[in-house]
This record gives C-alpha cells, structure tokens and sequence, in this order.
C-alpha cells in the first residue's frame, strides 16, 4: 500500500485555525492570544487555510509540527492565598486538585491577561 503525501502544518499555523474557525474568535482577539500583530495573525491564517484546503482536496495527511511556541504554564491560588504554577506537561498528566501548602481542595485557575502586539 502507498503510504499517504503529507502537508506540513505548523503548530502556530494550527494554532491560528484553531482560535479562529474553531473557536470563532475576531482576529484581533486571536492575535493578542497568540502574541503577535493582526497582520500577521492574518498572513499566518491564510497560509494555515492554504495548506489544509490543499490536503483536503488533494487526499494528503495533515503532520502538525514544529513551528515557534512555549507551553503554556497555569498558575493556581486556593482560598487561603497560596498561590503556585503547574507546568504544561503535569496538567496533561495530572492536573492539580489540591494545595500544595495547605492541602485545600479549594483551588482556582489565575487567569493572565495578554497584552501587547509584540514578536511579530
């Protein structure tokens, strides 16, 4: 059996898809999440658009990959103040459900807001 053509996506081509056609965010908005300018996120959208037509209507895989980004770092606050950051890779595996000072099962996510336009 042949194995399948692939396209390439990378993972802020992804990204970009995902915020706009999957979640249905204005671009402005996609753009401050990504950290980068609205003309970017735009050029970066078309492209990702282009690609994935192209796999669709041509019959090639998708291989997200790649790309520039950080993982994402969550911070936790129990009722008591404790206050604590979980990495990307404990979420997936285990996300936390209690303080780790005071063993509360009383936790909430800390939200951080994006600012800026930069790197872009």
């Amino acid at each position: 059996m042949d194995e399948l053509e692939e396209v390439k996506l990378l993972v802020e081509e992804a990204e970009a898809i995902r915020l706009k056609d999957l979640e249905g965010l204005e671009q402005e908005e996609c753009a401050q999440n990504m950290n980068i300018s609205r003309s970017t996120f735009s050029r970066l959208l078309d492209i990702a658009r282009h690609k994935v037509a192209g796999a669709l209507l041509n019959g090639k895989a998708i291989r997200i990959e790649g790309g520039n980004y950080e993982m994402a770092v969550r911070r936790f606050r129990c009722l008591e103040g404790h206050e604590w950051e979980v990495s990307f890779e404990t979420m997936i595996s285990a996300p936390p459900a209690l303080c780790p000072e005071c063993n509360t099962r009383s936790i909430m996510p800390l939200f951080t807001p994006i600012t800026g336009h930069g790197k872009g």
